[in-house]
């Protein structure tokens, strides 16, 4: 796969000049208008991993790939992208404008975790089709995160942060409270919620020296350091599926975008996924695809 984009490459590719303030102590912000594409100069944004955060507010017609989801932006929406997943952005050209703000982990170092909020979860929603008051209430947070960035205040980035915050809390009120996991968190919570991060940190995969490393439920709660048993009875209760389920569905959804959109081989993607045998993975595959990697591959 691709190498992962910086800042420092996303500054050079869309301006062709790299800020100096990119290493500086309180990390980096910038937002920007979202300008309209026309014709054959709409080019789709690659699918590859970024080191940085990016809210987008897209006016128009789109598709964007997640993962190994698709999802269509009918009219207009809101959207969130952060390092852990891979994304791409396809048919800009029936975009007509909108704004988006980027900015890196060290911007809220000592702020609070961005990874605890659903929509920077890889699981939760990253794309929220908005209505058009919703729209105006989300352009006007952009229209005043330019306003700040262009003032001499002085703490102005303490306001930029606030202002990112909101976008991301007006996002998560437009799901439906259903949504929203209600439980009071308890053990069991805990423990799957430990065994759900560390599962998630061993993906995405982009690296051919990388290799996914725990694979059974007994590999996770020694990890944990609780006994496997405990393990399993945990994440039953709070996701209403076994632990090697859990494991397996991962696994198959890092399969499928490594299928789609990466250039190794199935024998490469299948030892980066930890199988010893290549027959092994093809009939890993088939067993929940009910078709081979190849011809998912080429469909």
């Amino acid at each position: 796969m691709d190498k992962i984009e910086t800042i420092a490459d996303f500054y050079k590719g869309k301006f062709d000049w790299i800020p100096e303030n990119l290493k500086n102590e309180i990390g980096h912000f910038n937002v920007f208008n979202l300008e309209p594409f026309v014709g054959d100069k709409a080019q789709p944004v690659p699918y590859k991993r970024r080191d940085f955060y990016k809210i987008m507010l897209v006016k128009g017609n789109s598709q964007v790939h997640y993962a190994d989801k698709v999802v269509e932006v009918k009219k207009q929406a809101l959207s969130f992208s952060n390092p852990k997943i891979p994304y791409k952005w396809e048919h800009l050209d029936t975009v007509r404008n909108g704004s988006f703000c980027i900015f890196n982990q060290h911007f809220f170092h000592q702020f609070g975790d961005l990874n605890q909020y659903s929509v920077f979860q890889p699981n939760g929603t990253h794309i929220f089709e908005l209505s058009d008051e919703q729209v105006e209430k989300s352009a006007a947070i952009y229209e005043r995160m330019f306003e700040e960035i262009n003032s001499d205040y002085i703490h102005k980035y303490d306001v930029l942060r606030n202002l990112v915050f909101e976008l991301l809390h007006f996002a998560m009120k437009i799901q439906p409270a259903a949504n929203y996991d209600k439980q009071q968190i308890n053990a069991s919570k805990r423990i799957s919620v430990l065994f759900l991060e560390l599962l998630e940190r061993q993906f995405p995969i982009d690296d051919l020296h990388q290799r996914f490393n725990l694979r059974s439920a007994s590999d996770f709660a020694s990890q944990l350091n609780i006994h496997v048993n405990h393990l399993n009875r945990a994440v039953k209760e709070t996701t209403q599926k076994t632990t090697s389920q859990v494991i397996a569905e991962r696994i198959l959804q890092e399969s499928k975008i490594l299928l789609k959109h990466s250039t190794w081989s199935v024998s490469e993607i299948a030892y980066a996924l930890g199988f010893t045998e290549v027959t092994h993975f093809n009939n890993f595959f088939k067993k929940h695809i009910q078709s081979s990697p190849l011809k998912f591959r080429n469909v």
